[in-house]
């Protein structure tokens, strides 16, 4: 079990230990993964917020260490996410807002190499596909989410100053944003970035 925040980790441990044929342990995120040796490891189940951050890959280490048995815990609010774990080999994938006993189910569902996608996801799932943006447009607001001012993000990207600017202008109408503030707002709202 992989969550950033100690009380919900130590919460859904609790919950995947009331089912007796589960052997259940848990880690922070960004922790070392144990070599499969030493901890085998049937199932993963993560928090979908703690697979990726703003320009992060967190998933790389994941599905390295657990092939394809990795459950994602995701709520349809949060396509993006939704998305890139489905899209990232995930097996399992459970609504944060499912009755707790789904979660038990997806486990020993992927466990068993067969794919879980909760019925509530399914829609979201459809919506993530989607996206908005292309590439460039998605790595331009990405980069301005943290902070990165016009002339950084041109010199990072290769790109002239005024290119930046016709992709920056062009993912604000296709998201239907005020302005670029309210763009990124709302990509990572949607767990796009």
């Amino acid at each position: 079990m992989v969550h950033d925040e100690e009380l919900l980790r130590s919460a859904l441990v609790q919950l995947l230990r009331s089912d007796a044929a589960l052997e259940v342990s848990s880690r922070a995120p960004g922790a070392d993964l144990p070599d499969r040796d030493e901890l085998p490891t049937d199932v993963w189940v993560v928090d979908g917020d703690c697979l990726w951050g703003p320009g992060q890959t967190h998933d790389t280490s994941f599905r390295a260490q657990c092939g394809g048995r990795l459950v994602v815990l995701t709520t349809a609010r949060r396509p993006g996410i939704l998305r890139r774990a489905f899209d990232g080999g995930a097996l399992g994938l459970v609504d944060k807002n499912a009755p707790a006993r789904r979660l038990i189910t997806a486990v020993h569902t992927v466990a068993k190499g067969e794919r879980f996608l909760d019925e509530t996801l399914t829609v979201a799932l459809l919506e993530g596909a989607a996206m908005p943006l292309t590439t460039r447009e998605l790595s331009v607001l990405s980069l301005a989410s943290q902070g990165a001012p016009l002339a950084e993000i041109a010199a990072r990207l290769h790109l002239s100053r005024g290119t930046v600017r016709n992709y920056m202008a062009a993912a604000i109408r296709k998201v239907g944003a005020r302005n670029r503030v309210d763009a990124i707002r709302i990509l990572q709202s949607g767990g796009w970035t």
